[in-house]
Protein backbone atom coordinates (compact mmCIF):
# COMPACT_ATOMS: atom_id res chain seq x y z
CA UNK A 1 0.00 0.00 0.00
CA UNK A 2 1.64 3.04 -0.40
CA UNK A 3 2.60 5.70 1.85
CA UNK A 4 3.10 2.66 4.18
CA UNK A 5 -0.61 1.54 5.26
CA UNK A 6 -1.29 -2.35 4.71
CA UNK A 7 -4.68 -3.86 4.35
CA UNK A 8 -5.99 -4.60 8.17
CA UNK A 9 -6.31 -8.51 8.38
CA UNK A 10 -9.85 -9.07 8.29
CA UNK A 11 -10.84 -11.25 11.14
CA UNK A 12 -13.89 -13.43 10.20
CA UNK A 13 -15.86 -13.60 14.28
CA UNK A 14 -18.59 -14.85 13.05
CA UNK A 15 -19.63 -18.20 14.90
CA UNK A 16 -19.63 -21.76 13.37
CA UNK A 17 -23.29 -22.63 13.69
CA UNK A 18 -24.77 -25.97 13.02
CA UNK A 19 -26.85 -26.05 10.19
CA UNK A 20 -30.68 -25.93 10.79
CA UNK A 21 -32.97 -28.05 8.79
CA UNK A 22 -36.56 -27.32 7.76
CA UNK A 23 -38.86 -28.63 5.63
CA UNK A 24 -40.79 -26.54 3.42
CA UNK A 25 -42.72 -26.70 0.24
CA UNK A 26 -42.16 -24.93 -3.07
CA UNK A 27 -44.71 -22.04 -1.83
CA UNK A 28 -42.67 -21.46 0.85
CA UNK A 29 -39.37 -21.01 -0.72
CA UNK A 30 -40.42 -16.93 -2.51
CA UNK A 31 -40.91 -15.62 1.28
CA UNK A 32 -38.10 -17.41 2.41
CA UNK A 33 -35.99 -15.59 -0.06
CA UNK A 34 -38.22 -12.24 0.07
CA UNK A 35 -37.54 -12.25 3.72
CA UNK A 36 -34.08 -12.77 3.75
CA UNK A 37 -32.79 -10.50 1.44
CA UNK A 38 -34.86 -8.22 3.41
CA UNK A 39 -32.89 -8.64 6.21
CA UNK A 40 -29.79 -8.75 4.11
CA UNK A 41 -30.61 -5.43 3.01
CA UNK A 42 -31.16 -4.35 6.39
CA UNK A 43 -28.03 -5.35 7.96
CA UNK A 44 -25.96 -4.70 5.20
CA UNK A 45 -27.32 -0.89 5.28
CA UNK A 46 -26.69 -1.11 8.61
CA UNK A 47 -23.01 -2.03 8.89
CA UNK A 48 -22.06 -0.06 6.13
CA UNK A 49 -23.06 3.17 7.94
CA UNK A 50 -21.61 2.21 11.60
CA UNK A 51 -18.13 2.06 8.81
CA UNK A 52 -19.20 5.38 7.11
CA UNK A 53 -19.88 7.42 10.26
CA UNK A 54 -16.31 5.60 11.59
CA UNK A 55 -15.24 6.89 8.32
CA UNK A 56 -16.55 9.81 8.37
CA UNK A 57 -14.69 11.40 11.83
CA UNK A 58 -11.69 10.12 9.85
CA UNK A 59 -12.41 12.31 6.72
CA UNK A 60 -12.77 15.54 9.24
CA UNK A 61 -9.58 14.56 10.83
CA UNK A 62 -7.70 14.29 7.83
CA UNK A 63 -9.27 17.85 6.59
CA UNK A 64 -7.93 19.09 10.16
CA UNK A 65 -4.53 17.37 9.45
CA UNK A 66 -4.86 19.94 5.83
CA UNK A 67 -5.72 22.84 7.68
CA UNK A 68 -3.12 22.66 10.51
CA UNK A 69 -0.43 21.66 7.92
CA UNK A 70 -1.32 24.60 5.83
CA UNK A 71 -0.33 26.64 7.88
CA UNK A 72 2.73 24.83 9.57
CA UNK A 73 5.77 26.68 7.67
CA UNK A 74 7.99 23.29 8.59
CA UNK A 75 10.93 25.53 9.14
CA UNK A 76 11.72 26.23 5.61
CA UNK A 77 13.50 28.93 6.65
CA UNK A 78 16.36 26.69 8.48
CA UNK A 79 17.04 24.76 5.46
CA UNK A 80 18.65 25.10 1.78
CA UNK A 81 16.80 27.51 -0.16
CA UNK A 82 16.40 24.39 -3.65
CA UNK A 83 15.54 22.19 -0.93
CA UNK A 84 12.80 24.28 1.08
CA UNK A 85 11.16 24.85 -2.70
CA UNK A 86 11.01 21.56 -3.07
CA UNK A 87 9.17 20.90 0.17
CA UNK A 88 6.87 23.94 -0.10
CA UNK A 89 5.81 22.64 -3.26
CA UNK A 90 5.11 18.43 -1.86
CA UNK A 91 3.53 20.17 0.98
CA UNK A 92 1.01 22.60 -1.14
CA UNK A 93 -0.30 19.25 -3.19
CA UNK A 94 -0.53 16.94 -0.21
CA UNK A 95 -3.04 20.53 1.05
CA UNK A 96 -4.33 20.96 -2.62
CA UNK A 97 -5.68 17.04 -2.74
CA UNK A 98 -7.09 17.28 0.22
CA UNK A 99 -8.71 20.07 0.37
CA UNK A 100 -9.95 19.25 -3.55
CA UNK A 101 -10.40 15.71 -2.96
CA UNK A 102 -11.50 14.96 0.50
CA UNK A 103 -15.28 15.42 1.01
CA UNK A 104 -17.76 14.63 3.39
CA UNK A 105 -19.36 11.44 2.86
CA UNK A 106 -22.76 10.54 1.50
CA UNK A 107 -25.50 9.82 3.89
CA UNK A 108 -26.93 6.26 3.63
CA UNK A 109 -30.69 5.57 3.18
CA UNK A 110 -30.46 2.59 0.32
CA UNK A 111 -27.88 -0.10 -1.69
CA UNK A 112 -27.34 2.66 -3.97
CA UNK A 113 -25.69 5.28 -1.42
CA UNK A 114 -23.60 2.30 -0.06
CA UNK A 115 -22.26 1.82 -3.48
CA UNK A 116 -21.64 5.52 -3.57
CA UNK A 117 -19.77 5.68 -0.69
CA UNK A 118 -17.68 2.78 -1.95
CA UNK A 119 -16.71 4.40 -4.89
CA UNK A 120 -16.52 7.65 -3.49
CA UNK A 121 -14.23 6.56 -0.75
CA UNK A 122 -12.05 4.41 -3.21
CA UNK A 123 -11.27 7.38 -5.14
CA UNK A 124 -10.43 9.76 -1.74
CA UNK A 125 -8.19 7.05 -0.55
CA UNK A 126 -6.64 6.51 -4.08
CA UNK A 127 -5.90 10.44 -4.39
CA UNK A 128 -4.40 10.87 -1.25
CA UNK A 129 -2.14 7.77 -1.85
CA UNK A 130 -1.01 8.94 -4.80
CA UNK A 131 0.00 12.24 -3.77
CA UNK A 132 1.42 10.56 -0.25
CA UNK A 133 3.16 8.26 -2.80
CA UNK A 134 4.93 11.03 -4.90
CA UNK A 135 5.77 13.32 -1.73
CA UNK A 136 6.34 10.82 0.68
CA UNK A 137 10.16 12.06 1.83
CA UNK A 138 8.84 15.12 2.41
CA UNK A 139 6.60 14.31 4.38
CA UNK A 140 8.08 11.63 6.46
CA UNK A 141 11.86 13.98 6.69
CA UNK A 142 9.96 17.28 7.27
CA UNK A 143 6.45 16.96 8.44
CA UNK A 144 7.44 13.58 10.59
CA UNK A 145 3.88 14.37 12.92
CA UNK A 146 2.03 14.71 9.99
CA UNK A 147 2.97 11.88 8.28
CA UNK A 148 2.02 9.72 11.65
CA UNK A 149 -1.09 10.64 12.16
CA UNK A 150 -1.92 10.32 7.67
CA UNK A 151 -0.51 7.22 8.29
CA UNK A 152 -2.67 6.25 11.17
CA UNK A 153 -5.72 7.75 9.87
CA UNK A 154 -5.19 6.57 6.24
CA UNK A 155 -4.97 2.83 7.52
CA UNK A 156 -8.27 2.89 9.50
CA UNK A 157 -9.78 4.44 6.24
CA UNK A 158 -8.58 1.83 3.98
CA UNK A 159 -9.47 -0.82 6.30
CA UNK A 160 -12.86 0.74 6.37
CA UNK A 161 -13.11 0.62 2.58
CA UNK A 162 -12.08 -2.91 2.57
CA UNK A 163 -14.84 -4.14 4.86
CA UNK A 164 -17.30 -1.63 3.19
CA UNK A 165 -16.16 -3.84 -0.38
CA UNK A 166 -16.42 -6.91 1.12
CA UNK A 167 -19.99 -6.19 2.88
CA UNK A 168 -21.06 -5.04 -0.46
CA UNK A 169 -19.70 -8.14 -2.14
CA UNK A 170 -21.29 -10.23 -0.13
CA UNK A 171 -24.55 -8.53 -0.36
CA UNK A 172 -24.50 -8.72 -4.20
CA UNK A 173 -23.68 -12.81 -4.15
CA UNK A 174 -26.94 -12.99 -1.93
CA UNK A 175 -28.30 -10.54 -4.52
CA UNK A 176 -27.67 -13.01 -7.47
CA UNK A 177 -27.93 -16.58 -5.15
CA UNK A 178 -31.65 -14.91 -5.01
CA UNK A 179 -32.57 -14.01 -8.65
CA UNK A 180 -30.94 -17.52 -8.77
CA UNK A 181 -33.46 -19.05 -6.77
CA UNK A 182 -36.33 -17.27 -8.20
CA UNK A 183 -35.75 -18.26 -12.15
CA UNK A 184 -35.63 -21.96 -11.04
CA UNK A 185 -39.26 -21.10 -9.32
CA UNK A 186 -40.28 -19.51 -12.79
CA UNK A 187 -38.99 -22.35 -14.33
CA UNK A 188 -40.76 -25.16 -12.10
CA UNK A 189 -43.80 -22.82 -12.49
CA UNK A 190 -43.19 -23.12 -16.23
CA UNK A 191 -43.18 -26.62 -16.40
CA UNK A 192 -46.11 -27.22 -14.04
CA UNK A 193 -47.98 -25.25 -16.42
CA UNK A 194 -46.57 -27.33 -19.19
CA UNK A 195 -47.45 -30.74 -17.95
CA UNK A 196 -51.34 -29.70 -16.66
CA UNK A 197 -51.03 -28.43 -20.61
CA UNK A 198 -49.67 -31.37 -21.81
CA UNK A 199 -51.97 -33.76 -19.56
CA UNK A 200 -54.72 -31.99 -21.18
CA UNK A 201 -53.62 -32.69 -24.63
CA UNK A 202 -53.20 -35.99 -23.64
CA UNK A 203 -56.61 -36.69 -22.51
CA UNK A 204 -57.52 -35.06 -25.58
CA UNK A 205 -56.07 -36.93 -27.59
CA UNK A 206 -56.83 -40.15 -26.08
CA UNK A 207 -60.44 -39.60 -26.53
CA UNK A 208 -60.01 -38.90 -30.37
CA UNK A 209 -58.39 -42.28 -30.59
CA UNK A 210 -61.46 -43.79 -29.40
CA UNK A 211 -63.39 -42.19 -31.03
CA UNK A 212 -61.38 -42.89 -34.39
CA UNK A 213 -61.06 -46.55 -33.11
CA UNK A 214 -64.52 -47.05 -32.84
CA UNK A 215 -65.26 -45.19 -36.09
CA UNK A 216 -62.56 -47.78 -37.61
CA UNK A 217 -64.10 -50.48 -36.04
CA UNK A 218 -67.54 -49.20 -37.83
CA UNK A 219 -66.15 -49.03 -41.25
CA UNK A 220 -64.24 -52.12 -41.69
CA UNK A 221 -67.53 -53.52 -40.26
CA UNK A 222 -69.42 -52.00 -43.31
CA UNK A 223 -66.54 -53.11 -45.54
CA UNK A 224 -66.60 -56.82 -44.33
CA UNK A 225 -70.77 -57.29 -45.10
CA UNK A 226 -70.33 -55.16 -48.36
CA UNK A 227 -67.59 -58.16 -49.02
CA UNK A 228 -69.57 -60.70 -47.98
CA UNK A 229 -72.13 -60.62 -50.29
CA UNK A 230 -73.21 -62.35 -53.31
CA UNK A 231 -72.43 -59.27 -55.37
CA UNK A 232 -69.12 -58.51 -54.21
CA UNK A 233 -67.87 -62.49 -54.65
CA UNK A 234 -69.80 -62.15 -58.27
CA UNK A 235 -67.44 -59.00 -58.63
CA UNK A 236 -64.35 -60.72 -57.51
CA UNK A 237 -64.68 -63.90 -59.87
CA UNK A 238 -65.39 -61.28 -62.79
CA UNK A 239 -62.18 -59.23 -61.81
CA UNK A 240 -60.40 -62.74 -61.85
CA UNK A 241 -61.67 -63.73 -65.59
CA UNK A 242 -60.71 -60.15 -66.47
CA UNK A 243 -56.78 -60.44 -65.20
CA UNK A 244 -57.01 -63.97 -66.90
CA UNK A 245 -58.46 -62.56 -70.11
CA UNK A 246 -55.73 -59.43 -70.04
CA UNK A 247 -53.32 -61.95 -69.91
CA UNK A 248 -54.23 -62.72 -73.67
CA UNK A 249 -53.10 -59.63 -74.94
CA UNK A 250 -49.34 -60.70 -74.49
CA UNK A 251 -49.84 -63.77 -76.75
CA UNK A 252 -51.47 -61.12 -79.47
CA UNK A 253 -48.66 -58.75 -79.04
CA UNK A 254 -46.35 -61.04 -79.32
CA UNK A 255 -47.55 -62.43 -82.74
CA UNK A 256 -47.72 -58.64 -84.02
CA UNK A 257 -44.45 -58.06 -82.65
CA UNK A 258 -42.81 -60.91 -84.31
CA UNK A 259 -44.21 -59.57 -87.55
CA UNK A 260 -43.45 -56.35 -87.43
CA UNK A 261 -40.09 -57.14 -86.03
CA UNK A 262 -39.21 -58.59 -89.71
CA UNK A 263 -39.63 -55.11 -91.26
CA UNK A 264 -38.28 -53.11 -88.54
CA UNK A 265 -35.03 -51.88 -90.24
CA UNK A 266 -37.09 -50.04 -93.06
CA UNK A 267 -39.90 -48.83 -90.49
CA UNK A 268 -36.97 -47.34 -88.38
CA UNK A 269 -35.14 -45.66 -91.67
CA UNK A 270 -38.64 -44.10 -93.09
CA UNK A 271 -39.17 -42.93 -89.94
CA UNK A 272 -36.31 -40.46 -90.12
CA UNK A 273 -36.99 -39.50 -93.73
CA UNK A 274 -40.28 -39.61 -94.26
CA UNK A 275 -42.74 -36.36 -95.02
CA UNK A 276 -45.85 -37.58 -93.15
CA UNK A 277 -48.50 -35.49 -91.39
CA UNK A 278 -48.72 -35.82 -87.74
CA UNK A 279 -51.17 -38.24 -86.99
CA UNK A 280 -49.90 -40.66 -89.55
CA UNK A 281 -45.75 -39.81 -87.71
CA UNK A 282 -47.48 -41.00 -84.75
CA UNK A 283 -48.94 -44.31 -86.41
CA UNK A 284 -45.71 -44.73 -87.86
CA UNK A 285 -43.82 -43.96 -84.47
CA UNK A 286 -46.01 -46.38 -82.32
CA UNK A 287 -45.57 -48.95 -85.35
CA UNK A 288 -41.56 -48.79 -84.71
CA UNK A 289 -42.25 -49.17 -80.88
CA UNK A 290 -45.63 -51.14 -80.04
CA UNK A 291 -47.43 -51.75 -82.72
CA UNK A 292 -49.74 -53.05 -81.01
CA UNK A 293 -51.11 -49.93 -79.56
CA UNK A 294 -52.20 -48.56 -83.16
CA UNK A 295 -53.57 -51.78 -84.63
CA UNK A 296 -57.22 -50.05 -84.89
CA UNK A 297 -59.57 -49.95 -87.22
CA UNK A 298 -59.65 -46.34 -87.82
CA UNK A 299 -55.72 -46.79 -88.65
CA UNK A 300 -55.57 -49.56 -90.93
CA UNK A 301 -55.87 -46.99 -94.31
CA UNK A 302 -52.96 -45.02 -92.76
CA UNK A 303 -50.88 -48.01 -92.01
CA UNK A 304 -51.30 -49.63 -95.70
CA UNK A 305 -50.20 -45.67 -97.33
CA UNK A 306 -46.93 -46.01 -94.34
CA UNK A 307 -46.51 -49.67 -95.84
CA UNK A 308 -46.60 -49.01 -99.05
CA UNK A 309 -44.25 -45.81 -98.74
CA UNK A 310 -41.58 -47.96 -97.55
CA UNK A 311 -42.24 -50.35 -100.44
CA UNK A 312 -41.46 -47.69 -102.96
CA UNK A 313 -38.56 -46.30 -100.77
CA UNK A 314 -36.88 -49.66 -100.79
CA UNK A 315 -37.33 -50.16 -104.57
CA UNK A 316 -36.35 -46.84 -105.39
CA UNK A 317 -33.30 -47.00 -102.90
CA UNK A 318 -34.30 -44.29 -100.63
CA UNK A 319 -34.16 -46.66 -98.00
CA UNK A 320 -31.73 -49.12 -98.52
CA UNK A 321 -32.04 -52.81 -97.09
CA UNK A 322 -29.84 -55.79 -97.58
CA UNK A 323 -32.44 -57.70 -99.60
CA UNK A 324 -34.94 -55.60 -101.39
CA UNK A 325 -36.90 -58.80 -102.87
CA UNK A 326 -37.13 -60.37 -98.96
CA UNK A 327 -38.13 -57.34 -97.25
CA UNK A 328 -40.60 -56.51 -99.95
CA UNK A 329 -42.29 -59.70 -99.65
CA UNK A 330 -42.19 -59.22 -95.10
CA UNK A 331 -44.18 -56.11 -96.00
CA UNK A 332 -46.81 -57.68 -98.48
CA UNK A 333 -47.06 -60.41 -95.71
CA UNK A 334 -47.64 -57.58 -93.27
CA UNK A 335 -50.38 -56.32 -95.19
CA UNK A 336 -51.97 -59.66 -95.93
CA UNK A 337 -52.16 -59.56 -91.44
CA UNK A 338 -52.84 -56.68 -91.20
CA UNK A 339 -56.79 -57.41 -91.37
CA UNK A 340 -56.60 -60.49 -88.75
CA UNK A 341 -54.40 -58.42 -86.34
CA UNK A 342 -56.78 -55.50 -86.62
CA UNK A 343 -59.66 -57.94 -85.40
CA UNK A 344 -58.02 -60.02 -83.00
CA UNK A 345 -57.13 -56.17 -81.26
CA UNK A 346 -60.57 -54.15 -81.88
CA UNK A 347 -62.04 -58.04 -80.22
CA UNK A 348 -59.80 -57.91 -77.23
CA UNK A 349 -60.46 -54.75 -76.63
CA UNK A 350 -63.85 -54.65 -77.28
CA UNK A 351 -64.49 -57.70 -74.62
CA UNK A 352 -62.39 -56.50 -72.28
CA UNK A 353 -64.27 -53.43 -72.36
CA UNK A 354 -66.89 -55.04 -71.93
CA UNK A 355 -65.94 -57.14 -68.70
CA UNK A 356 -64.71 -54.49 -67.51
CA UNK A 357 -67.58 -52.24 -67.90
CA UNK A 358 -69.83 -55.44 -66.51
CA UNK A 359 -67.21 -55.62 -63.49
CA UNK A 360 -67.53 -51.75 -62.66
CA UNK A 361 -71.38 -52.43 -62.45
CA UNK A 362 -70.94 -55.25 -59.94
CA UNK A 363 -68.73 -53.18 -57.73
CA UNK A 364 -70.17 -51.65 -54.82
CA UNK A 365 -70.99 -48.02 -55.34
CA UNK A 366 -70.04 -47.08 -51.33
CA UNK A 367 -67.11 -49.48 -51.53
CA UNK A 368 -64.53 -46.87 -52.50
CA UNK A 369 -65.85 -43.96 -50.43
CA UNK A 370 -65.52 -46.50 -47.23
CA UNK A 371 -62.26 -47.78 -47.71
CA UNK A 372 -61.00 -43.98 -48.89
CA UNK A 373 -62.72 -43.28 -45.28
CA UNK A 374 -60.74 -46.30 -43.23
CA UNK A 375 -57.72 -45.28 -45.01
CA UNK A 376 -57.99 -41.65 -43.92
CA UNK A 377 -59.27 -42.01 -40.02
CA UNK A 378 -56.16 -45.31 -39.76
CA UNK A 379 -53.49 -42.41 -40.91
CA UNK A 380 -55.57 -39.90 -38.25
CA UNK A 381 -55.13 -42.68 -35.87
CA UNK A 382 -51.65 -43.67 -36.31
CA UNK A 383 -50.86 -39.55 -36.20
CA UNK A 384 -52.57 -39.15 -33.21
CA UNK A 385 -50.84 -42.06 -31.56
CA UNK A 386 -47.39 -41.12 -32.56
CA UNK A 387 -48.61 -37.35 -31.25
CA UNK A 388 -49.27 -38.82 -27.95
CA UNK A 389 -46.18 -40.48 -27.62
CA UNK A 390 -44.08 -37.61 -28.27
CA UNK A 391 -46.17 -35.42 -25.38
CA UNK A 392 -45.84 -38.43 -23.23
CA UNK A 393 -42.41 -37.94 -23.59
CA UNK A 394 -42.26 -34.51 -22.68
CA UNK A 395 -44.21 -34.90 -19.68
CA UNK A 396 -41.65 -37.65 -18.78
CA UNK A 397 -38.84 -34.88 -19.44
CA UNK A 398 -40.97 -32.35 -17.37
CA UNK A 399 -40.93 -34.90 -14.42
CA UNK A 400 -37.28 -35.43 -14.42
CA UNK A 401 -36.60 -31.72 -14.87
CA UNK A 402 -38.40 -30.34 -11.72
CA UNK A 403 -36.85 -32.29 -9.00
CA UNK A 404 -33.65 -31.15 -10.55
CA UNK A 405 -34.61 -27.53 -10.05
CA UNK A 406 -36.22 -28.43 -6.62
CA UNK A 407 -32.40 -29.85 -5.86
CA UNK A 408 -31.01 -26.97 -6.94
CA UNK A 409 -33.34 -24.34 -5.13
CA UNK A 410 -32.25 -26.63 -2.22
CA UNK A 411 -28.41 -26.51 -2.48
CA UNK A 412 -28.55 -22.62 -3.12
CA UNK A 413 -30.88 -22.08 -0.43
CA UNK A 414 -28.20 -23.74 2.04
CA UNK A 415 -25.64 -21.19 0.15
CA UNK A 416 -28.04 -18.22 0.77
CA UNK A 417 -29.20 -18.16 4.52
CA UNK A 418 -26.45 -21.18 5.98
CA UNK A 419 -30.05 -23.26 6.73
CA UNK A 420 -30.43 -26.60 5.21
CA UNK A 421 -34.15 -26.89 3.54
CA UNK A 422 -35.99 -30.03 2.70
CA UNK A 423 -38.22 -28.98 -0.25
CA UNK A 424 -41.18 -30.62 -1.23
CA UNK A 425 -42.74 -29.93 -4.63
CA UNK A 426 -46.62 -30.14 -3.62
Amino acid sequence: MVFGWGKKKSQDNQEEHELQNNTITLTDVLKIVTDFCKLRESQTLSMVKNLRDQTSSLIDDLIKIGDVLEKDNLNVDDIDKHLAIIVVRGKNQVIDVIKKDVKPLPKITSMDDAKKLDIALNQILKKIGDVLGRQTRVIHIFAKKYAAQLKDNLEVMNANRSEIHKILNNFDTTTLVSEEILNALNQIENLKNDRIECSKKIIETKTSIESLTEKISLLEKSIGQIKCSDAYKSYLDLKNELNLFFAKKSEIKNEIDSQFTKISRPLSRYEYTSSLDKDQKNILSKLVEEPFDVLLPSNKDSIIVILENIRKGIVSGAISVKDIDKTSLQITETEECLDAFVNRVSEFFEKYAMMKNKMNSLRPTDLDSLENELTKNMSIKDDLEIKSRIIQEEIGDTDSKIPQLVSEIEEKLKKFSNTSYTVLQS
